[in-house]
């Protein structure tokens, strides 16, 4: 997969598993509607909005890693991935 800025998230199936709408969502942890539509097309956010989409669904700080799961990105100078 190409760097573009995107990574897979499980943020709109936790959403749609509690029965919320995007904006729903939003209001709940107070960011943009337009934050959540991009977090869920797989576009980067802050750590703090992810902490604060987290809460607002009902998960700990400490299930970020399921959540936004880490991709391993090819380290440019040795070709390998880390």
């Amino acid at each position: 997969m190409a760097d573009n800025g995107r990574s897979p998230n499980r943020v709109r199936e936790l959403r749609e598993n509690r029965l919320m709408t995007q904006a729903q969502l939003a209001r709940k942890a107070k960011v943009a509607l337009r934050t959540i539509h991009s977090v869920e097309k797989g576009m980067n956010c802050r750590m703090d909005t992810k902490r604060k989409i987290l809460i607002a669904l009902g998960m700990r700080f400490e299930d970020k890693d399921y959540v936004f799961p880490q991709i391993p990105r090819p380290d440019p100078f040795s070709g390998t991935q880390h």
